[in-house]
């Protein structure tokens, strides 16, 4: 009974000793601890406590190296190393590790998650260089430096670099290869340009008149043949199968096909099912109804049906900025069988120039957007104020352009011109013969459909130098009219002529005497800008930057790769074919890499920019993908001197 009795004291005696020295050694190093001595005889006798205590458990050889290590290190000597204890994952993720996933964001809220195929430590970002001013690079000279260009690219934080991390070499080699897998999965297409040499054959005379030059008796299966090798038709019809317009041709020569396509139309009407297009003999047919008018697109140059489709909108808009919608539905309510070619009589050369910009290769049409000229976000902002201190009370809009390419627009608060009533007036000003040949002034009625289709406004516009002194128009001011300047001027009171001609003396005046009308002439005759210029070295020819924020465009000099008629109708041709691509309904993709035997193509579509490059037909697509990124980074850099951000805005609303 009193050995038992012993043997259990002598058990709950050093479980205490060992738990305290356990819980203690660190902190009591040198400090004798009690102990229990424990004296076993015969008889089973308790002896002294003190006389001998039982050996105690190891010391823990973390704490021996823990020692060794403060001596050393309070010796002086150098410290031994250890492999370093793992980090710990401290957020919550179905990953085998942090590095073992990618995630991509865009701006709608959409994410996208993919594994990652290389082991990178995620990227760590400073909170004090992210959230204050003084930590970001300003160019000298450079006055758009703000925290919205300066930031990274997108504005998103990584995404560009994990975007084009596979590309961008071994500085930006930690990122995921996103671009790159979605270029071998879904975004490289062999494109076939052997047969653009065949098609734009003698392209410099599509835009001679069908029986130009020949002589009045020429045989008509001559003409026919003549027609027929145009590379693009428009024609317009109405419900009743009277011609409107034509590009190419006459009545009598045309007359029989507009009655077979009206027969096309109205049997498919009768079925219910309105024909919207087909393919045959090579060509695409597009047909387009806009109440009592029939719009047909016919063309051979590989244009996809949406884009022939927004090119018949514009012939359209063209149309309703003589007539309005309520004067052309008027007409035909009362008389459906009305011949409109009488109301529309003088304005075939708008429609003929605004078609044969699309022939050519129209960009603004194309994007959906407009081209500013390049200059200093400071020269801007004078010529913005100089419109706002010398404005009449009658103005609505007020425009200043040269070269083709906007420069300053006053606009009311919370209205804005729309790109397709811009393109009209373009059209008006710079392409067709009738308002240049008007003299230095024109006061032109028009109505702008993206505004308001219902009315019309009243345009004032003046030619800046477009005569010599003597009142006649010189050959070389002839020879350089997109390079000429003009104030535009746009008011709702059909009285206002000679408030808005003094508005423009005055601004004409102010213009010159601070320089800003100087300052706008060298950049008109600078030209665009290269592409050169912007990436020193680049493989790239041409590229196309799209500010969808902002609805405008921006791009290099055709020279030195695209110098010909032939030349840019192929250029625009590869870009026609990117962007049906990359904004067909079905298409998922974001970036597409297109090789073909004459060029290197790459669109990359955000919901920020879209960007299209063409490089020549040796370019790597490593090389590629580096100058694209630099294009992106320039653009967001230099947004406010290549684009109109907001422009001029008078604080009144319309009625």
């Amino acid at each position: 009974m009193s050995n038992d009795r012993v043997s259990q004291e002598h058990s709950k005696n050093e479980l205490s000793v060992h738990s305290q020295r356990t819980l203690g050694e660190s902190t009591l190093p040198s400090t004798e601890i009690p102990s229990i001595n424990i004296a076993q005889d015969g008889a089973g006798d308790v002896t002294s406590e003190e006389d001998r205590p039982p050996p105690l458990p190891p010391r823990p050889k973390r704490v021996d190296a823990h020692r060794r290590v403060s001596s050393v290190v309070a010796a002086g000597l150098p410290s031994p190393q250890h492999p370093a204890r793992p980090r710990l994952q401290a957020t919550a993720t179905t990953a085998l590790s942090r590095t073992d996933i990618h995630t991509q964001s865009y701006q709608d809220g959409f994410r996208e998650t993919y594994a990652g195929s290389k082991q990178a430590s995620p990227p760590t970002k400073s909170w004090g260089g992210w959230g204050s001013v003084r930590h970001l690079k300003i160019h000298d000279g450079d006055e758009t430096a703000s925290i919205r260009s300066s930031a990274p690219t997108l504005g998103t934080g990584g995404d560009v670099e994990s975007l084009l991390g596979g590309f961008l070499g071994h500085e930006q080699a930690s990122g995921s290869n996103i671009l790159e897998r979605q270029l071998q999965e879904a975004g490289l297409e062999e494109l076939d340009d052997s047969r653009d040499d065949e098609v734009l054959e003698d392209f410099d005379r599509e835009f001679d008149e069908v029986g130009a030059g020949d002589d009045k008796n020429i045989d008509e299966e001559k003409l026919l043949a003549q027609w027929k090798s145009k590379r693009k038709h428009f024609m317009i019809l109405s419900s009743a199968g009277k011609p409107v317009y034509t590009r190419h041709g006459d009545d009598n020569l045309i007359s029989g096909y507009i009655g077979i396509i009206q027969t096309i139309i109205s049997f498919y009407e009768g079925a219910q099912d309105q024909l919207r297009g087909f393919t045959a003999g090579g060509a695409r047919f597009v047909i387009m109804s806009q109440g009592p008018l029939y719009l047909v697109a016919v063309s051979k140059l590989g244009e996809s049906a949406a884009q022939l489709r927004v090119q018949l909108e514009a012939l359209y808009m063209q149309i309703l900025s003589t007539l309005t919608l309520p004067n052309l539905t008027h007409l035909f309510s009362n008389r459906p069988s009305t011949d409109l070619r009488r109301p529309l009589k003088g304005t075939e050369p708008l429609l003929s120039a605004l078609a044969d910009s699309f022939t050519r290769g129209s960009f603004p049409t194309l994007f959906s957007t407009l081209e500013c000229l390049k200059i200093r976000k400071a020269h801007r902002e004078v010529i913005n104020n100089t419109l706002l201190q010398k404005r009449c009370e009658s103005l609505l809009y007020g425009l200043v352009v040269a070269g083709g390419r906007l420069v300053s627009v006053v606009r009311p608060r919370r209205h804005s011109l729309h790109p397709s009533d811009l393109q009209l007036i373009f059209n008006m000003l710079f392409e067709a013969e009738g308002v240049k040949a008007g003299g230095g002034e024109n006061w032109i009625p028009l109505c702008l459909p993206g505004f308001n289709r219902n009315g019309y406004l009243y345009m004032y516009v003046s030619f800046l130098d477009g005569q010599d002194k003597d009142g006649t128009e010189g050959q070389e001011n002839k020879a350089s009219r997109h390079d000429e300047i003009a104030v535009v001027l746009i008011s709702a009171n059909k009285e206002s002529f000679y408030n808005l001609r003094n508005m423009r003396d005055t601004v004409v005046e102010e213009l010159e005497k601070n320089g800003s009308m100087s300052l706008i002439k060298n950049a008109v005759e600078k030209g665009r800008y290269a592409a050169t210029d912007i990436v020193p070295g680049t493989v790239l020819h041409h590229f196309i930057y799209k500010s969808r924020a902002n609805v405008q465009f921006t791009m290099p000099s055709y020279e030195p790769h695209f110098t010909t008629l032939k030349a840019r109708r192929k250029l625009l041709s590869l870009y026609h074919t990117l962007h049906a691509n990359v904004h067909a309904k079905n298409a998922h993709l974001n970036v597409q890499h297109c090789i073909s035997r004459n060029s290197v193509s790459l669109a990359w579509i955000t919901p920020i920019f879209e960007l299209y490059c063409v490089a020549g037909p040796n370019s790597s697509r490593n090389a590629l993908a580096q100058s694209a990124n630099k294009v992106v980074q320039w653009a967001r850099r230099e947004e406010e001197r290549i684009f109109i951000i907001g422009g001029a805005v008078r604080f009144f609303q319309i009625a």
